[in-house]
């Protein structure tokens, strides 16, 4: 079963018997208008596929009820037919917004072939569009602190220039969502968004990945192979941990910034590129530079618009407002109905400090959503890694080690008996007053 519904709009009952006929023996669901009138109200009750529309109607004739149907679905691909055709009644519908024009008495195969075609154009742009709506759900900077208005300013200015960025931030804290947001609102934003990360690539390979090698240029080199540099051309390139990249891989990189030229690995022709380049690291690079880690020249030359993102830490105002952006994001992605969270758990996540920043939050949102029973989501739900300082070797003396110990058994516990300083005090079997100072001495938040 085809499963499509065809609105046919015809003042003449045969064609309409005829067409509803023709469709439904090949499995499609039909319903039918006498008039612009009666098809508008249809519109407005269902929802069909495609719509067959006589040029010539009473009442509102078919060209001014087509512009209608755009008005209410502007997708809705809409045929024309008619029994006294010309090059000028074509060229108006085509104009208005029709799909196709067919000329009676109707040819069955051209009616068939007009509407697979049509229906496949209209479920190829319905697809493009959720495609395109997702991508801007995706890549969005969510939050209303002084701090993120801020970066949006920051990335709106530079977006429209061709300047290179460099890309500062914590590990999880946005910087690939900052550089697509770059790219989506700069003049390449309809060309090639290419990114790789420098630190997932073993060095070896890394060179090949970003300028492309020859066929039997080395072991293993089957093919010819475009590298991101080529694939890139007059888009933007975003480096991931730039940082991590070998100093015989910079100078060439410094040396294509420079010329906009490369060879493949293995070859001999120059390739020039028209490329924006868009870096990110974790790392200080000025300090990479004094250890003699990365060059300066090419600091100087990606350094050109910095860009600093802030860690979630630094803007918990933001928290809410992400919650809420991300119980949406993972209801919508496994077909749920979107949970809520009770102000005692929104507090409770808006006291920790989030060292993974909001990849952290991202995951522990989307583990609530998966495996939180009911549709109300409490403290007793949320379990986050207050225990942050997991390397007891990383301490220089015993007693930074057993207050960091101390701290986060103490969270633990409190979290355990949801934030209940009296019964926490009783697990602990110490004084509730002791407990006070314990928590005050450790700048612990209650929620």
């Amino acid at each position: 079963m085809i499963d499509k519904l065809v609105l046919i709009v015809d003042d003449e009952e045969g064609i309409r018997e005829t067409l509803s006929d023709i469709f439904k023996d090949e499995g499609y669901d039909v319903i039918t208008a006498s008039s612009g009138e009666e098809a508008l109200k249809i519109m407005k009750e269902n929802s069909p596929d495609i719509v067959f529309l006589d040029v010539w109607l009473s009442g509102i004739d078919g060209i001014e009820t087509m512009k209608e149907i755009k008005s209410i679905n502007p997708t809705m691909p809409v045929v024309m037919i008619s029994g006294h055709a010309n090059i000028e009644l074509a060229v108006k519908a085509t104009r208005s917004g029709a799909y196709d024009f067919l000329e009676k008495p109707l040819s069955l195969e051209r009616v068939l072939l007009v509407t697979k075609l049509a229906l496949e154009k209209r479920t190829l742009e319905l697809e493009n569009r959720a495609l395109k709506e997702d991508i801007t759900r995706k890549w969005k900077l969510v939050g209303s602190s002084t701090k993120i208005q801020n970066l949006k300013e920051q990335i709106n200015m530079a977006a429209i220039s061709n300047s290179r960025v460099l890309i500062l931030g914590e590990s999880g804290s946005g910087k690939e969502l900052v550089a697509h947001l770059l790219h989506e609102n700069s003049p390449r934003v309809d060309k090639p968004f290419i990114e790789m990360n420098c630190a997932a690539i073993p060095q070896e390979l890394i060179e090949s990945e970003l300028f492309g090698h020859e066929k039997g240029s080395f072991t293993g080199a089957f093919e010819r192979k475009k590298g991101k540099f080529e694939l890139a051309d007059e888009g933007t390139l975003f480096l991931d941990e730039v940082g991590d990249m070998s100093l015989s891989t910079q100078s060439k990189v410094l040396r294509i910034i420079e010329t906009q030229e490369f060879q493949r690995v293995g070859g001999s022709k120059n390739i020039k590129v028209d490329v924006r380049i868009i870096s990110a690291t974790n790392k200080d690079l000025f300090e990479e530079v004094k250890k003699g880690n990365f060059r300066e020249d090419l600091l100087f030359r990606l350094n050109v618009i910095p860009i600093i993102i802030p860690p979630l830490r630094e803007r918990k105002e933001d928290i809410p407002e992400l919650v809420e952006h991300f119980l949406k994001y993972f209801a919508d992605e496994y077909g749920q109905k979107p949970k809520k969270i009770t102000d005692d758990g929104l507090r409770l996540l808006s006291v920790y400090d989030w060292p993974g920043n909001i990849r952290e939050l991202r995951n522990v949102i989307e583990r609530l959503v998966i495996m939180t029973p009911s549709e109300i989501i409490t403290p007793k739900n949320i379990f986050l890694n207050q225990n942050t300082h997991s390397d007891c070797f990383s301490f220089n003396t015993l007693r930074e080690a057993k207050e960091a110990f101390e701290r986060d058994f103490i969270i633990r516990k409190l979290q355990e008996n949801n934030w209940n300083i009296s019964k926490t005090a009783e697990v602990l079997e110490v004084e509730r007053s002791n407990l006070h100072r314990k928590i005050k001495g450790f700048n612990i938040q209650i929620p």
